[in-house]
């Protein structure tokens, strides 16, 4: 039996180390940082009239949200550029339409002057609607379109009151312009449907969701990521696959964003010279609530459709973002005129919107292409093809025929000593 044990977990051992040599980072060295670029921070409050409530350490929500900002505008680094902007702080009425429009620059994004935005925030009273889509496209143009660390930090305490002009769409359509920036999302009210509405908002660009429910955790939490903002970072480029290889987009060794929608493939091009190694690497992120079980596949094809190797991954609902990757090592030449070899990188997702959700825009991806010299260790597990799947392939079967024959032969012996006995 300890035999049979022993046998097993070599076998297994045997696998995992197979296994593990297939898996690797992504090319960290992808894209250039843009911490050197000015990072900007757009902080937006919600001035509605339910922040007059008096929850928070005794006070105000609104006497709490000053007193934050003021500790955070102290504290901003000096190379962040900091705005800050409202929403529904200046209509008290009860017309819709005006309510809706209600949001304003109360300090242009610009190098700090502390004691100038201090007393800007000190003039705010809880006023008026909660127009938060409307307020997000204007914070997107505060911000422009510049290279360099993006950010928009909504705080609220309510939901948007101006749908059908939907926050979490205006969020994807921000997040569709590939423009690098991040929402981030702070609720002053542990309520089910506004941490519902935030969460949605944060998760469409990348962002994150917070509830607090004290004036010190929202201070720490918005000084958290104004520093965030000075953070050196990875832009990804925008890019837009094709419906077929030979309409793709030529890519270099980058980090890209794209668009999929549900089910879609989309095409790229990458070409690597005799001695290089693809590396390759897909995320695919669900930023609005889908059908459980799905998948996300990346292929290598040639440009005459032959498969040259392949990565997949699936879920099952516990996660917001499938990624996977793949290596594609090209051979040595003995001519030193040959050509590139165009590769051509397939991406396909089988992620299905809810009932009721909209599928435009499509879904998240970020593709990491690197291109680098080629393998020259023997031990390197792309050496020896271990990529393109037929080592693998025939060392399991192998694996597997040795396992049987000894399973086998152990077993016969067992059942000869319990006839002897």
């Amino acid at each position: 039996m300890i035999r049979t044990q022993r046998l097993a977990a070599g076998v297994c051992a045997l696998l995992a180390t197979l296994a593990a040599g297939l898996a690797f980072p992504a090319a960290a060295r992808a894209g250039e940082p843009t911490g050197e670029a000015t990072p900007k921070v757009d902080l937006v409050l919600d001035v509605s009239g339910s922040m007059r409530a008096r929850d928070i350490d005794g006070g105000t929500r609104m006497a709490a949200a000053k007193q934050a900002f003021n500790e955070v505008l102290d504290a901003t680094p000096e190379e962040v550029q900091l705005g800050i902007r409202t929403l529904g702080a200046n209509y008290p009425g009860d017309d819709r339409k005006t309510g809706c429009k209600d949001t304003a620059q109360l300090y242009p994004v610009s190098t700090l002057d502390r004691t100038e935005a201090k007393t800007a925030v000190a003039t705010l009273s809880p006023t008026g609607w909660t127009p938060i889509g409307p307020a997000l496209l204007k914070a997107a143009d505060d911000l422009g379109t510049d290279a360099g660390s993006k950010r928009i930090v909504l705080i609220s305490d309510g939901e948007d009151t101006c749908a059908p002009l939907d926050p979490c769409e205006v969020a994807r359509g921000i997040a569709a312009k590939g423009i690098g920036l991040t929402i981030d999302t702070l609720g002053l009210v542990p309520n089910t449907k506004l941490r519902k509405q935030l969460s949605c908002i944060a998760e469409a660009t990348g962002g994150t969701y917070t509830s607090v429910e004290h004036t010190d955790e929202l201070t720490d939490k918005v000084n958290q990521l104004v520093d965030r903002a000075a953070d050196p970072v990875v832009t990804p480029v925008a890019t837009e696959g094709a419906g077929q290889c030979t309409d793709a987009p030529a890519l270099k060794s980058g980090l890209y964003t794209d668009r999929e929608e549900f089910g879609q493939q989309r095409w790229y091009k990458v070409d690597v010279e005799p001695g290089q190694e693809l590396r390759a690497s897909v995320s695919v992120a669900a930023d609005r609530s889908v059908q459980p079980d799905y998948g996300v596949l990346l292929r290598a094809v040639t440009v005459h459709g032959r498969e040259i190797v392949r990565g997949e991954a699936a879920g099952n609902g516990r996660t917001d973002v499938l990624s996977t990757g793949l290596r594609y090592p090209k051979a040595e030449s003995d001519d030193e005129d040959a050509p590139a070899e165009t590769v051509c990188l397939q991406v396909t997702n089988s992620f299905s919107a809810a009932s009721g959700v909209k599928t435009t825009p499509g879904l998240p991806v970020e593709l990491t292409v690197d291109v680098v010299d080629g393998p020259s260790q023997a031990d390197d597990v792309a050496s020896f093809g271990l990529g393109r799947g037929w080592w693998l392939l025939g060392v399991v079967v192998l694996a597997g025929f040795l396992a049987g024959l000894v399973w086998g032969w152990v077993s016969r012996w067992r059942v000869a000593v319990w006839r002897t006995n």
